[in-house]
């Protein structure tokens, strides 16, 4: 008798052993940028794209930059993140695979209701960032090196301006979120994408407006790619594929495309090829 009950209690663990071990298996890790997470992008796709594979995706938010440096390390399956000259760089050198565009929004800048730099009726960003520093109106980077931090400082390099140390210049190190709210509190201009804005300018109660936007400069793609199994033999290549394949099919792009804000505005552009 205590043989059968030792034999059935060795059948339960190694039931629930195996259990934990599948679910372990169907998880994969998404390293992506902090506009895509704030937005809630992956709040309204991830749940279609899990029920049809049984796969789970556990998203962490950094900036572009430290997201591409975790997929390098084979501390997460895939990355979805926005500076694509980056992130081809990263192909290139062998540390992912299977790169696609996904989808695209812009980035605008926003600022105090009053502009004081008076950029509104401006077209040019680069014209916009040279009368914030000439003004020397504050202006608020996210200064992590993330996808909106590349664009912004591609901005300055432009007009010859090294923005780094000046008084009217504050790196915040922050996300996107976050660095609005900080603009928003100081009165300051700062670089955001659409997405972020969007999603995110009620919730927070910002009382700053676009005085910025269409500047061809300003177009955002993201981009999506797995990590190099042939680099990093841990990782969860097969499972990151099918995500990766899923988003830019046409249900994926679908997904994407029908995702709105509150008040019926479309935050991305889905784009795969």
């Amino acid at each position: 008798m205590k043989g059968v009950r030792l034999f059935l209690t060795l059948v339960l663990i190694l039931t629930i052993f195996s259990a934990v071990n599948a679910f372990a298996e169907s998880e994969i890790i998404c390293a992506s940028t902090t506009s895509t997470e704030n937005s809630g992008l992956f709040a309204y796709i991830l749940p279609v794209f899990e029920k049809k594979t049984g796969i789970k995706v556990k998203v962490v938010a950094r900036g572009t930059g430290a997201a591409i440096e975790m997929g390098k390390r084979g501390d997460a399956d895939m990355v979805f993140v926005h500076a694509k000259e980056q992130e081809l760089k990263a192909v290139e050198e062998g540390y992912f695979v299977n790169r696609h565009d996904v989808m695209y929004n812009d980035f605008i800048i926003i600022g105090p209701t009053n502009d004081p730099s008076k950029i509104k009726g401006i077209k040019s960003a680069s014209e916009a960032f040279r009368k914030i520093a000439e003004s020397g109106n504050l202006f608020v980077s996210r200064g992590d090196n993330s996808g909106t931090s590349m664009k912004e400082l591609s901005i300055w390099k432009i007009i010859g301006i090294d923005p780094k140390g000046q008084k009217w210049y504050l790196e915040v190190g922050q996300g996107m979120e976050k660095t609005q709210r900080i603009a928003n509190e100081k009165l300051a201009y700062t670089l955001t994408d659409r997405g972020t804005w969007l999603a995110t300018r009620e919730k927070d109660k910002l009382e700053m407006v676009i005085v910025l936007e269409g500047d061809p400069v300003l177009f955002n793609q993201y981009g999506v790619m797995a990590v190099n199994p042939e680099k990093q033999k841990h990782v969860k290549y097969k499972e990151a594929m099918e995500f990766i394949n899923w988003l830019i099919s046409k249900e994926g792009q679908e997904a994407i495309g029908s995702f709105k804000d509150k008040l019926g505005n479309q935050l991305f552009i889905p784009n795969a090829k």
